[in-house]
């Protein structure tokens, strides 16, 4: 059985790019065959899943494709694969005409669950607004839950996790700010042609993310 799930954001640079890149990275190495997808017409950020899985990462693209071609090539990249993971673009409802086109669109499409990655930089309750809010905005778009970036202490992480409590949406895992994972570019702290920047992110996922959760969306 193939398991598959989306990796949105609410916003560009919370840290989605380098939470999807990570584990295609992790699941690899631990000997799943892992078939990466990208949304929109993005063909820098596939050509770093393909250096990754071993496998070519596919444009999953409602705006020069139909929806019918878009579940087809999903279908067909992904019949062999252990995980689908599906990379999205700019923020979770970021379409090219409101949210048409978007993340949330290719979620939809697809039926598949959406992992939402939130920057949790400098903030605690006040995610629940936040949360609240895309969890209630769609109700075609199954958001199962979240993965907290840039988490500064225990105490953080337990607040972060009250709120997950409270809205009866899981946390997946809280990733540390860890400034090895720190870049200026828009790659948001990951390039493999840096090995040890690679493991490094790789370990903290193994570490502090439900990975072996994921596997059973």
């Amino acid at each position: 059985m193939t398991h598959s799930f989306l990796i949105s954001a609410p916003t560009s640079g919370s840290g989605k790019t380098t939470i999807a890149r990570g584990l295609m990275a992790l699941l690899t190495q631990k000997g799943k065959v892992v078939q990466p997808f990208k949304c929109g017409p993005d063909y820098i950020d596939t050509k770093f899943h393909a250096a990754v899985c071993g496998r070519p990462s596919i444009n999953l693209d409602t705006f020069m494709a139909s929806k019918e071609h878009v579940r087809e090539l999903f279908d067909r990249y992904g019949a062999d694969a252990d995980v689908c993971i599906v990379e999205g673009m700019m923020g979770l409802f970021d379409g090219y005409d409101r949210d048409k086109g978007s993340s949330a669109e290719i979620a939809s499409v697809l039926d598949i669950p959406v992992v939402l990655v939130v920057d949790a930089n400098s903030a605690a309750y006040s995610m629940a607004a936040l949360l609240s809010g895309f969890l209630h905005f769609r109700e075609d778009v199954r958001i199962v839950g979240v993965i907290f970036n840039k988490v500064g202490s225990e105490r953080h992480q337990k607040m972060l996790k009250e709120v997950c409590e409270d809205l009866q949406v899981e946390c997946f895992g809280c990733l540390p700010k860890h400034t090895d994972l720190e870049q200026g570019s828009r790659y948001l702290g990951l390039d493999f042609s840096e090995e040890v920047q690679n493991e490094t992110l790789v370990q903290l996922l193994e570490e502090n993310v439900q990975w072996k959760r994921l596997l059973t969306l």
